[in-house]
């Protein structure tokens, strides 16, 4: 099966769970953004209640969940900011 690699950019809550600002993940060829955030919030259920108002960037262009990935693609999770 094909594989593809990706670079998923951490900010924010992911970032403090993660204690780290990047993640170089493999998946299968035709993995969408909501599978890799699916990967991502799995092994943390504290991250859970961020699920759904987490917006997405793939290359610097904010994209839908259903956007499919390449090889060498740069996803950035952002989940909302507080703060004033």
């Amino acid at each position: 099966m094909e594989k593809i690699t990706v670079t998923v950019k951490l900010f924010a809550i992911y970032q403090e769970v993660y204690q780290t600002s990047q993640l170089n993940l493999e998946f299968p060829a035709y993995t969408s953004v909501t599978e890799v955030l699916n990967y991502i919030i799995v092994p943390y259920p504290q991250l859970e209640r961020w699920r759904n108002v987490t917006r997405f960037g793939v290359n610097l262009q904010f994209v839908s969940g259903e956007k499919i990935l390449e090889n060498g693609d740069e996803i950035v999770l952002i989940p909302p900011v507080s703060g004033g």
